[in-house]
């Protein structure tokens, strides 16, 4: 565990106000789409792409299919609950295995599931739900939902605070504010840091999160990286160790909205501190490791889809340590949902508007 990591580059926040545009250029893949949420790619090379509202959308041949994929399960659709995150199993051309994330229920209660679901090519089938959160919470924010597949098969899931339920971060007995692990057909992994606690429950992998949107795992390096929401300031990226608190909300380098103080503390004894932080806040959403062939200059990098300030953010990494930051489409205007290495090497993003798009990076 990098536990003298995030002291020595805490808040270093070094920024390069001006993108080298000159290196790539921005093309329209697919229009069209109500808030997509997240993008993955197939074997075949076709890209699979989620709206918030409940749809599943095919892009296939370099356009995007007009009907939705059938037999998507009903959505709780409000403010930042829907669909949110597809993602297809690592034997997908054998299996036609897919994981959806959504928000189920409704304003009242609603939970955080997966599904795991056989894709056709034109509907979906066998629709299982192999995990939801405990307990309810009420209202339609901080849902989580980000899925990451590991590479002994396991499967990780951001998950967030329910916004309202803050507190709920700090326990074991609740899986708001936690990463969560399981295997692919939802069986808690025996090797969990939490199995056999009394009063913990046995599926989270790290606790102390606020809203976490980003997932990402460094095979070179062997580490996961997350970014979570912070309130008014203190976005945060993280490198994810089994048990490992990460201090929400006892410890936050934010404000809350009323800008009235959180908390007093940006440390903690027992508690692991952030990689870095933005103040004030970005609102990152989605998360990229480079390790494509199109950007040489660019691979082991970080990409952050920020929402907030409508730009995607590329980080240099050395070590584990960010280095100068770059901000890049922040002349688009538009708020970036996702971020993902596509074929070929190009650079995918969403752009989270109700005429959202599918825009790749290409070399120049």
């Amino acid at each position: 565990m990098m536990r003298g990591l995030g002291a020595f580059v805490l808040g270093v926040l070094l920024v390069a106000a001006v993108p080298a545009r000159a290196e790539f250029r921005v093309e329209t893949v697919a229009e069209g789409l109500e808030h997509p949420w997240s993008i993955a790619f197939l074997p075949d090379g076709r890209a699979l792409v989620t709206e918030r509202p409940g749809r599943l959308r095919v892009i296939e041949n370099g356009a995007l299919r007009e009907a939705p994929v059938e037999g998507v399960p009903a959505v709780f659709d409000s403010g930042q609950s829907g669909l949110l995150e597809v993602l297809p199993a690592a034997d997908f051309e054998r299996s036609g295995v897919l994981f959806l994330s959504f928000v189920h229920g409704d304003k009242n209660a609603n939970h955080t599931r997966i599904v795991r679901a056989r894709f056709d090519g034109q509907r979906l089938s066998d629709v299982q739900p192999i995990f939801t959160t405990h307990p309810s919470k009420s209202g339609d924010a901080h849902g989580g939902g980000r899925l990451l597949l590991l590479p002994d098969g396991t499967l990780l899931m951001g998950l967030g605070d329910g916004f309202f339920f803050r507190e709920e971060s700090q326990k074991l007995d609740s899986h708001l504010g936690t990463v969560v692990r399981i295997h692919a057909d939802g069986s808690v992994p025996k090797d969990n840091p939490f199995v056999g606690r009394a009063g913990a429950l046995p599926e989270i992998y790290s606790y102390g999160h606020r809203h976490i949107q980003g997932l990402v795992y460094d095979a070179a390096r062997d580490r996961i990286y997350a970014h979570e929401h912070g309130p008014r300031g203190g976005d945060e990226l993280n490198i994810i160790t089994p048990g490992t608190n990460y201090g929400w909300p006892l410890v936050s380098f934010g404000r809350d909205y009323s800008r009235a103080l959180i908390t007093p503390f940006t440390r903690m004894t027992g508690m692991e501190q952030p990689v870095l932080h933005w103040t004030p806040s970005i609102a990152p959403a989605g998360l990229a490791l480079y390790d494509g062939d199109a950007f040489p200059g660019w691979d082991g990098n970080l990409f952050v889809a920020a929402l907030a300030e409508k730009s995607l953010r590329r980080i240099p990494m050395a070590g584990g340590a960010p280095g100068a930051q770059e901000i890049l489409l922040d002349d688009l205007g538009e708020r970036i949902r996702d971020v993902r290495v596509g074929p070929g090497g190009a650079l995918y993003v969403l752009t989270d508007e109700s005429d959202g798009r599918v825009l790749r990076l290409v070399p120049n």
